[in-house]
C-alpha cells in the first residue's frame, strides 16, 4: 500500500508567515472559493499562486519549504491554518490539485522590459476602477472589452509589451500597489518592474506580482 505524503508548509521567518497570510487573505476576499497553489521554487523558497477574477494570476514568494513540492489547496483552509496555528509549520489543507485549471508561466527566459513609478501605475488603476464602475455589466462586473483595453505599452529587451487594464485591476485588488518606508520612516518611491517572455507578461510590485499570457491561446482544430 502506497504511503500517503503529509502536506506541510514550513516557514523560516515569522514575518514570511504574516506576508503569506496577507496575500491569501486578499485572494480569499476576491474569491472565497479560490485555490492557492504552493510550489517550491528551490530548497529555500515557495511560490504561492492564485487565479484572480480578472483572469490574471497573482503570486508572492516566501522563504520556506512545502511538502509535497507542488500542491493546490483551498484559500480559505490555508488562511484558517495560518491564523490558528502560529508555529513555523502548518498543515496547508487538503490537496485539491485536480481543481487547479490555470497553467503557470515558465521559471526562466524572462527579459527586463521597463520600470514604472508605482504612483503612475496606481493612478492608472484608480482611473480604471472609476471607469469600470460606470460600465458595470449585467453580472455586476466590468465587460471583458473594457478589461482588455491597453492602458500602457512598454518597450525593452527587444519586446513591445501591451499592458491591459485587467492587470492593473489585479495589482490593485491584491493590494500590491503600495509604497514602503525606509529605516528612518521616510516613504520610499517604489517602482513596478515589467518583464516578459514571448508568451507571458509579468508585473512585479513591492507586495507581489501579477502574470498573464500576452496572447490568447488558439483553439485546437478537431
Amino acid at each position: 500500500m502506497a504511503e500517503t505524503t503529509v502536506a506541510e508548509l514550513v516557514f523560516t521567518d515569522p514575518a514570511e508567515r504574516d506576508d503569506l497570510g496577507a496575500f491569501v487573505a486578499k485572494a480569499v476576499r476576491l474569491d472565497a472559493q479560490g485555490l492557492v497553489r504552493l510550489r517550491a521554487r528551490d530548497a529555500h523558497a515557495v511560490d504561492a499562486w492564485v487565479s484572480t477574477p480578472f483572469d490574471v494570476l497573482a503570486t508572492r514568494t516566501v522563504s520556506g519549504g512545502v511538502t509535497p513540492h507542488d500542491i493546490s489547496v483551498a484559500g480559505s483552509e490555508l488562511l484558517a491554518g495560518l491564523a490558528v496555528l502560529r508555529g513555523d509549520r502548518i498543515d496547508p489543507g487538503v490537496a485539491k490539485d485536480l481543481l487547479w485549471r490555470s497553467p503557470l508561466p515558465p521559471s526562466t527566459g524572462w527579459l527586463p522590459v521597463d520600470e514604472l513609478p508605482v504612483d503612475v501605475v496606481t493612478e492608472l488603476a484608480d482611473r480604471g476602477v472609476a471607469l469600470a464602475r460606470e460600465n458595470v455589466g449585467p453580472q455586476g462586473t466590468p465587460p471583458a472589452s473594457l478589461l482588455d483595453q491597453t492602458v500602457l505599452t512598454v518597450s525593452g529587451g527587444g519586446l513591445d509589451v501591451k499592458i491591459p487594464l485587467r492587470c492593473l485591476f489585479a495589482l490593485s485588488g491584491m493590494g500590491f500597489l503600495g509604497g514602503g518606508t525606509d529605516s528612518g520612516g521616510t516613504e520610499t518611491r517604489d517602482v513596478v518592474r515589467v518583464t516578459a517572455t514571448d508568451s507571458w507578461l509579468r508585473i512585479d510590485a513591492r507586495y507581489g506580482a501579477v502574470v498573464r499570457r500576452r496572447h490568447a491561446l488558439l483553439p485546437l482544430l478537431v
